[in-house]
């Protein structure tokens, strides 16, 4: 079934499995989904909400069961998931960490993959990209996938959702940590994702997509070299282009969507889902033609944007634009920052959005990004028992679906 554009969202979060005491991963999502299911399985349905793998055998996803309209119950949904997950895994002594990075792992001596369904895949960009890397087995992320039904209107989403990546992670950054250290990126989970396919750069690109407008662009602009780069290395034929192609947003033509994969986990599902709201109104105001013309808009090259994006994933929130044509998109002039930006469009956006999501975007605007937060509550050179009391806290927080204030 097709739908139209904000008809309908499917939203999808991922968690990492920790011991609850010591804070290290834990490789049990298998051990989880059988204690769910009660037989072996990589997914579980549980009402208006699925389980399942990923990649590594520390990750479990949380997704929406098919595609909803209503985001306004949509965080309690998760919150209750959330909180069965965390009751199963007692046993094991195992909780659910939040963030888009755990900030000690170690992937080189942790990472584990998953060796169940799908095995054959993951083995296989485990042979080509070396999993081990934090831009494979460290990254959680929320991708918010968005409708769209022939090309008309997916050359206005496109466009729309192109303009607004590079901004996304001053919103939704929450990796400032690896391996104990600050990495000077308050975004880090997307610093890594711009090289972890480096084996393949037809895969991520400039992480913006190209100025592609139609199914046929898209196909012989992306598709086609991914096909053509992987095939010395996928000898079987099991890699399929939709699931190799790793931009920042990627078209999904089996499934008429846009999935956006640049927003960072936040530390409870009320903050996933406020994010996805005023992301979705941001882009329902582009679509529009309210800010700048579609025409305006299909003229951005990946390059200026990404250049942006690599500023903004450094500072998030507190980046400056220099670019004044970017700048002025959204009435401001250069020199503003990134928080400019998005109380901007909350002011355009507002009345189309409830209550109890405006007080979660407000505390956002008004207290920062995640990474902000973590940051100025480890105060410098934090040691490894402050880093893990912290996080201790963050698993609280989405245990009890609240917000980290500093």
């Amino acid at each position: 079934m097709s739908y139209h554009l904000f008809e309908v969202y499917g939203i999808e979060l991922e968690y990492m499995l920790v011991n609850s005491a010591s804070m290290k991963v834990n490789p049990i999502v298998d051990k989880l989904l059988t204690r769910k299911h009660g037989s072996l399985t990589s997914d579980v349905e549980n009402g208006k909400i699925e389980w399942s793998n990923e990649l590594v055998a520390h990750v479990v996803e949380l997704k929406t069961n098919g595609p909803t309209a209503n985001l306004d119950q949509l965080d309690e949904l998760f919150a209750e998931n959330v909180r069965e997950v965390n009751a199963l895994l007692k046993e094991f002594n195992t909780k659910l960490l939040p963030t888009a990075a755990h900030p000690l792992m170690d992937p080189e001596k942790e990472m584990q993959l998953w060796q169940h369904n799908y095995s054959r895949i993951y083995t296989l960009y485990n042979r080509i990209f070396d999993c081990r890397g934090h831009g494979w087995s460290n990254v959680q992320s929320m991708h918010v996938n968005l409708p769209f039904s022939g090309d008309a209107e997916f050359e206005k989403l496109h466009a729309a959702v192109r303009i607004l990546l590079p901004v996304i992670p001053g919103l939704s950054a929450s990796s400032p940590i690896f391996e104990g250290k600050y990495t000077g990126f308050k975004d880090t989970r997307m610093h890594v994702y711009k090289t972890n396919q480096k084996e393949i750069p037809e895969m991520t690109g400039k992480v913006i997509p190209e100025r592609l407008f139609s199914k046929q662009e898209y196909y012989s602009g992306i598709f086609e070299p991914i096909n053509k780069a992987i095939k010395p290395h996928d000898t079987e034929n099991i890699l399929d282009h939709h699931f190799l192609n790793s931009r920042g947003a990627i078209a999904r033509f089996d499934r008429g969507a846009i999935e956006i994969r640049v927003i960072d986990l936040q530390e409870c599902s009320g903050a996933d889902i406020a994010i996805a709201v005023l992301i979705i109104e941001a882009l329902k105001l582009l679509v529009s033609e309210e800010l700048v013309s579609l025409e305006d808009q299909k003229k951005w090259s990946e390059n200026d944007l990404f250049d942006i994006f690599n500023e903004v994933i450094i500072a998030a929130e507190a980046s400056i634009i220099q670019n004044a044509a970017f700048a002025d998109i959204f009435d401001l002039q250069p020199g503003s920052s990134v928080k400019d930006i998005w109380r901007r469009i909350y002011s355009l956006v507002k009345e189309n959005i409830s209550e109890k999501h405006r007080n979660s975007i407000e505390f956002l605007l008004k207290n920062g990004s995640l990474s902000t937060r973590i940051l100025k509550s480890l105060g410098e050179d934090p040691s490894e028992e402050e880093i893990i009391r912290l996080y201790q806290e963050l698993a609280n927080c989405l245990e009890e679906n609240r917000f980290f204030e500093a």
